[in-house]
């Protein structure tokens, strides 16, 4: 175990969440000895999304340890979360002595088995001398091609076991990033050029392949407008003459799904094309071409085949295509079309100046945008506040706004705050989140608490399972989403003062601003989190449809 933790240092791990338990005491036992920060979570599925809002603000493997059963299996909505939105994490699991594995030992499970579908690999560790190996593997595979998230299970006898070890000749396994072939860069510039009104389209891969600047680049040589995804959302900045907003079917602009349709070719870097991006499919295509880069072969193709695929890391094929484009002439009179997205920006606003009560959630991503500074890091999981938020919220740097995507587990918000702040201890962190997530993992404040982890939640709460209330209307029905019970249902603030933490409740918009003031100087004072409650509009909806051109608009705009 002692190798193990001289491979945990050496990959760039300085902090681990996690849970002791009787079958991962070794590995504790050689931690006590390390430089390396440990958190004693109150739940190992926190401790998965801690270490994944820590991989994502650092861009290294995080690390979450629990024990053996009921651990590993509690991990498994993390390890889901990561695999969904290419995140690197590492879960080590202790486990039954060997010998016991197949008598239904105390605590014993195959998590092996149970985690091969959300991890890109998982692994038990059989024999002693193989442990500094596997864990090597693992973070290369964790790191390599769209990175994601490994689980390594420790059966209590091999922890226990002397192997032969020498740190000062060990390192990291390489990392090898593939390049793009010369001709599919030259012909992605041939269709960019030809195009009248091309698009780059910036995923998530452009944020993990740390290429934002390279992407700014590129499209300024170019004249190319810019839009993003969910999960590529700060890999461009939202105030650029070039930044064309977000299409999709709910977390989208009104301007931005109006240019997409009007353009006439697509190049998507390191985009998957999720289902709440593209809606219907035949719309999103239209008569556009495409041009799909992506590290990950196998994702070219698999929503729909694109006009070329490219096999590359998004950093290199950006590299390529700024060289490329440095021998060629400029594309025809970009500016007919950066003005036309312009144009649509100020014909399809969203309004957001609502001075109403209840509170309108627009105000309050208002509120944020106008107060909090470009270096903030954001957090926010799922739900309608989410889709406000990225409808709303703006951002313009990369890591700085972080959700969970595609699997969009309730309860992620708290842990990655705690994950995010930790990584980066002097940076302003904020999470954004509902009133029915905040209770699925509340009992991670402890943690924050504890180790005097501040940041600020702001709570959007309606007192409804908000997104699936408005899913019902499809339905003719209104069906135990209701929350609400006494005046203000459950006591939020009353929660986050029986952790220790601060809390205040809003429910006039003109006071949102100074509550925002509160919390900055409440975190600075204690050194907790606080908590900013927002009463808003209980039955309001979210702009959404089922296409890129039937998003229905419910407030005036």
């Amino acid at each position: 175990m002692q190798a193990v933790v001289d491979v945990l240092a050496s990959e760039g791990v300085d902090t681990t969440f996690g849970c002791p338990g009787a079958a991962i005491l070794p590995l504790y036992q050689a931690m006590r000895e390390s430089d390396i920060e440990h958190l004693i979570v109150r739940h190992e599925e926190g401790a998965t999304h801690m270490a994944d809002g820590w991989a994502r603000t650092t861009g290294k493997v995080g690390v979450a340890i629990g024990t053996s059963g009921p651990a590993g299996t509690n991990m498994i909505t993390g390890l889901y979360t990561a695999q969904a939105d290419s995140i690197p994490i590492l879960c080590i699991t202790g486990q039954a002595v060997s010998t016991k594995l197949h008598q239904e030992a105390f605590q014993a499970v195959d998590i092996v088995e149970i985690a091969a579908p959300v991890t890109k690999w998982a692994v038990q560790v059989k024999e002693a001398a193989q442990a500094p190996w596997i864990f090597r593997e693992a973070f290369r595979i964790a790191r390599s091609g769209r990175p994601g998230p490994v689980l390594i299970d420790l059966p209590l006898d091999v922890q226990k076991q002397e192997i032969e070890w020498d740190s000062t000749i060990d390192s990291p396994l390489p990392v090898v990033r593939p390049a793009p072939t010369p001709a599919r860069v030259e012909r992605a510039l041939d269709m960019l050029l030809a195009a009248q009104r091309p698009l780059i389209l910036a995923g998530g891969g452009v944020v993990l392949a740390d290429a934002s600047e390279r992407l700014r680049a590129v499209a300024e040589r170019l004249g190319v407008p810019v839009s993003v995804t969910l999960m590529g959302k700060g890999s461009f900045p939202e105030d650029h003459p070039l930044f064309a907003g977000m299409a999709g079917i709910q977390t989208s602009q009104r301007w931005a799904n109006a240019a997409f349709l009007e353009s006439d070719l697509v190049l998507a870097l390191g985009a998957r094309f999720g289902d709440r991006h593209t809606g219907a499919l035949d719309v999103y295509r239209g008569e556009r071409k495409f041009i799909h880069v992506d590290i990950e072969p196998t994702q070219l193709g698999k929503v729909f085949g694109p006009d070329l695929g490219v096999v590359s890391d998004v950093g290199s094929f950006l590299d390529a295509l700024e060289v490329a484009a440095e021998q060629r002439a400029a594309p025809v009179d970009p500016a007919v079309w950066v003005n036309r997205i312009a144009e649509l920006r100020e014909e399809l606003p969203r309004r957001e100046d609502f001075d109403t009560v209840p509170i309108k959630a627009p105000r309050v991503f208002k509120e944020i945008n106008d107060y909090y500074g470009e270096d903030t890091y954001f957090v926010t999981a799922i739900g309608l506040y989410q889709i406000w938020s990225g409808q709303f919220q703006r951002t313009h740097k990369p890591r700085h706004y972080q959700v969970c995507g595609q699997a969009g587990p309730l309860g992620w918000e708290i842990p990655a705050a705690i994950g995010v702040k930790k990584a980066c201890p002097g940076a302003e962190v904020v999470g954004v989140v509902g009133d029915y997530s905040f209770q699925f993992l509340v009992e991670e404040l402890a943690v924050a608490a504890q180790y005097d982890v501040p940041f600020v939640l702001i709570m959007l709460n309606n007192e409804y399972l908000g997104l699936i209330r408005q899913a019902e209307q499809g339905y003719d029905m209104n069906f135990e989403v209701d929350l609400h019970y006494d005046e203000y249902g459950t006591d939020n603030v009353k929660i986050m003062e029986a952790y220790g933490c601060s809390g205040i409740r809003i429910v006039e918009p003109d006071d949102i601003r100074a509550a925002l003031e509160w919390a900055r100087k409440e975190t600075e004072r204690t050194s907790r989190p606080v908590l900013v409650e927002i009463m808003i509009e209980r039955e309001a909806n979210a702009s959404m449809g089922t296409a890129l051109d039937n998003v229905v608009e419910f407030e005036p705009s």
